[in-house]
């Protein structure tokens, strides 16, 4: 049985998740809702919102909406018995999730929210090389992620705080501050430098972001920023034994460079580790799509617990979110 899905929301990301379906062969598209577009596109119907939720033959909605519609769609989706999967931001805020939650205890179905990043083939290699314990504990992150924008910016939805509910933090950083969680543990201090010096706006364009974990010590730095002026991604861990840095992310455009993976361990006597020691991987394949979709629709079928993504993962993300913007000043 193929299950009958319909995306709300069918720009850029919509079309993403809709040839993932078709990749993995475990469902079928049989509608879509987006306003800016042709009855049918790509073959499939283009009916409403409500049409998508009330429509008993659908077993999953994909939420691919601006961010302020990505709760209600969700928590609707959820109390028509759906399956549902949102891309982030899941919420605005912590307390959203928890409305959130509800709706997805009430329907026994399986939410699942869209932080791809977790997905990719070097990341995977990452966790699965930390939670061996091979480097010991991780001692500390740091995570920049960095991209430029022009004028015309000003006209879209991300920059209305109302329709994007925050800046460069909940478009980027919030990947960012998903890894650190999906990667080390969660982190009980947050402190935060958010700003709009450049293009003052009424959301953010740069945030500066300290973790730290009160137990183990263990401090994540975060730079988010839309005035870098040139694409960057680039998350250092460095362990008890050993580091792992990634710079650069696959993605349509290319923008932000290679996927470049590189690992060493420590040695015994200074200097620690040398750039001899280190085993550079470069990543040519973007598979991370493929892979969500495949947790998600394997989820529903074997009746498992979604592992990677669920709301729980939201919750902790969204708490840091919020102590981040209540130290806005602007």
């Amino acid at each position: 049985m193929k299950y009958k899905v319909g995306i709300i929301g069918y720009g850029v990301m919509g079309k993403i998740r809709s040839q993932a379906i078709r990749e993995i062969e475990k469902a079928v598209v049989v509608a879509i809702s987006e306003p800016n577009a042709d009855a049918v596109v790509d073959g499939i119907p283009n009916v409403s919102h409500d049409d998508i939720i009330n429509n008993p033959d659908i077993d999953v909605v994909i939420v691919c909406t601006p961010n302020f519609l990505n709760k209600s769609l969700t928590i609707r989706a959820l109390r028509a018995n759906k399956h549902v999967f949102c891309e982030k931001p899941p919420a605005f805020t912590g307390a959203d999730i928890l409305e959130i939650q509800e709706a997805e205890a009430a329907s026994g179905k399986k939410l699942m929210y869209g932080f791809n990043h977790r997905h990719h083939d070097s990341v995977m290699h990452i966790k699965k090389l930390i939670d061996s314990g091979e480097y010991g504990k991780v001692l500390w992150l740091r995570g920049r992620y960095g991209k430029s924008v022009t004028s015309d910016y000003f006209n879209q939805w991300r920059a209305k705080k109302e329709l994007a509910g925050g800046g460069i933090l909940m478009d980027q950083g919030i990947h960012m501050l998903d890894l650190f969680l999906y990667l080390s543990g969660d982190f009980d201090v947050v402190k935060a430098e958010v700003s709009n010096l450049y293009w003052h706006m009424d959301v953010e364009d740069n945030a500066f972001v300290i973790l730290k974990e009160s137990t183990t010590g263990k401090v994540a730095s975060l730079h988010s920023t839309m005035s870098q002026w040139r694409h960057l991604f680039s998350l250092e861990i460095f362990l008890e034994k050993g580091y792992m840095v990634l710079n650069g992310l696959i993605t349509s455009s290319m923008s932000y460079g290679e996927e470049t993976l590189s690992i060493a361990k420590n040695r015994s006597t200074a200097p620690a580790a040398t750039w001899k020691d280190e085993v550079v991987t470069k990543y040519v394949n973007n598979n991370s799509w493929r892979y969500e979709m495949d947790h998600f629709f394997d989820s529903i079928t074997d009746d498992k617990a979604i592992a990677i993504g669920n709301s729980d993962d939201a919750y902790k993300l969204m708490r840091i979110i919020d102590k981040v913007y209540d130290q806005k000043d602007f």
